[in-house]
């Protein structure tokens, strides 16, 4: 299957050095493989593929690189240890990981993709990868959704402005991958900056309130909702010792309602189930708790999840936490959604609930929310995060079918 006009814009550009910002799904990984092959033609190259983690150059490109390279017969040797493939003309292709930049210092670079380039840290490029282009006067290509206003926005508008170089922005739907119906109802499930970032492949600045779509008057609500014996709960909780913080909600449909909370200091999982289980004995609880109280232990006996299992409460877990920004991304599109749809609400007399969401904020300069200080405000807002993001999770873009697509010959 041949490129699309927007890649093609890409592939054909003759600058050194291009910076590609484009939504979910535009098809980069295809792209990188026409990348790969244009320069891989030549004989006695070496050429790298450069992701944030060792996992995701793995799981992202190596499996459909090997099978293509195969299939055309170009590939002489893999080595599945080492991620590399030497082809019959002796040009070498490595997929490294930003994880680990020693892997790449003192090593001399052709052509280099950067993947994902906005979540790796700038000191990759500018000490490591660099350098390494230097004395072959080599290529560089960076492919990435946008990750908020950091160094890549600044090598995006530097590169109108700079010789050798040249931005390109494309947005999901230019990339043909993905039909416009999965992109509206993206829109609904997503807020606003989020669905602006990962769609329409724009920066967005996360400077300040990580909660930024929180609005008092349509997400605080006067009139909880109405609760029975019949009442089926559901509760995010934080094991942090001090303060424990633990939030009430009821969930229907896609409506969110968080009516209670608990904050106890010095405080222990034991404690929790009393206290929710003195405040609602009848009803039924299903839990969503931090993934890490499989292994913390509450006691020499037993860990926090089995003691929330022998109180009778049904866990919603799975075996690591989702990753924070995903979780912040969840309740920021349940709090308003692109279209402005709210999902998520918090009855008034939740005001440690309402406390943390309007006042907790990255640290300067970074999307990393602000954490042990003494205005610490993370732990029931990961309780919350817990609960929504299993209830109302932002879930991944449907593709169409790109199996069909096939490599080629440059």
């Amino acid at each position: 299957m041949p490129l699309t006009d927007p890649q093609k814009q890409i592939f054909e550009s003759d600058a050194r050095m291009r910076v590609c910002v484009a939504g979910r799904r535009f098809g980069k990984t295809f792209l990188s493989m026409w990348e790969i092959a244009k320069f891989a033609r030549f004989p006695n190259r070496k050429i790298y593929y450069c992701a944030p983690t060792y996992r995701q150059a793995k799981q992202i490109i190596w499996d459909d690189l090997k099978q293509q390279l195969t299939s055309k017969r170009w590939a002489k040797k893999i080595n599945e240890s080492d991620l590399s493939i030497t082809l019959v003309n002796n040009t070498k292709i490595f997929l490294r990981s930003a994880d680990n930049p020693d892997s790449l210092r003192g090593v001399s670079m052709d052509f280099l993709i950067m993947d994902e380039a906005a979540m790796i840290d700038q000191r990759m490029w500018t000490e490591v990868c660099r350098p390494a282009l230097s004395d072959k006067m080599g290529h560089a290509l960076f492919i990435t959704t946008p990750r908020g206003m950091n160094w890549i926005y600044d090598l995006f508008q530097q590169a109108g402005h700079l010789d050798d170089y040249e931005s390109f922005s494309f947005t999901t739907l230019d990339g043909g991958n993905v039909p416009k119906e999965e992109v509206e109802a993206a829109k609904r499930e997503l807020d606003e900056k989020s669905f602006r970032q990962e769609y329409l492949a724009t920066f967005e600045t996360y400077a300040g309130l990580i909660y930024y779509n929180w609005d008092s008057k349509s997400n605080v609500t006067n009139t909880p909702p109405h609760i029975d014996n019949r009442t089926l709960l559901h509760v995010g909780c934080d094991f942090n010792h001090t303060p424990l913080s633990a939030c009430v909600a009821v969930v229907q449909g896609d409506t969110i309602s968080v009516f209670d909370e608990i904050v106890i200091n010095g405080s222990n999982t034991w404690e929790l189930v009393e206290e929710l289980r003195n405040r609602y004995p009848n009803n039924r609880i299903w839990c969503y708790p931090d993934a890490s109280g499989n292994q913390r232990r509450t006691s020499s006996n037993t860990t926090d999840h089995k003691i929330l299992q022998n109180a009778g409460f049904t866990l919603k877990v799975k075996g690591n936490n989702p990753p924070v920004r995903d979780r912040i991304a969840a309740v920021n599109a349940n709090l308003r959604s692109a279209e402005g749809t709210t999902r998520l609400t918090v009855t008034a007399n939740c005001k440690n609930v309402i406390k943390c969401i309007t006042s907790q904020v990255y640290k300067q300069g970074t999307m990393i929310p602000e954490k042990d200080g003494p205005n610490d405000m993370s732990h029931m807002n990961d309780a919350l995060g817990y609960l929504v993001h299993w209830t109302n999770p932002i879930r991944g873009p449907q593709v169409t079918n790109i199996s069909t697509q096939r490599y080629a010959h440059y």
